[in-house]
């Protein structure tokens, strides 16, 4: 359980650092490196940068609930301290 969200805790924050490289930092839109003329003809200005802005809005949240999910699974199953055996004790 705790591998499997650890994996999807990766896969998220991969997400995210990309969502937010894509993104102009000055807020005008996708950057030109990915396209931007034509992503901005298909969706739009502002319908593109809101759409970003959500996406890495939902990224971040989901990325918090995972992490503290992960974290209560950790606790609950006794692997946060019983999991050290130190040889002699």
């Amino acid at each position: 359980m705790v591998t499997a969200l650890t994996i999807v805790i990766a896969l998220v924050c991969v997400l995210l650092m990309g969502v937010v490289l894509i993104q102009n930092p000055k807020g005008g839109g996708i950057d030109s490196t990915f396209g931007g003329t034509g992503a901005n003809q298909m969706l739009g200005a502002a319908k593109s940068t809101d759409f970003i802005e959500k996406l890495t809005w939902g990224l971040a949240i989901a990325l918090f609930v995972l992490c503290i999910i992960t974290a209560i699974a950790v606790t609950s199953a006794g692997g946060a301290g019983n999991s050290i055996h130190i040889p002699g004790n």
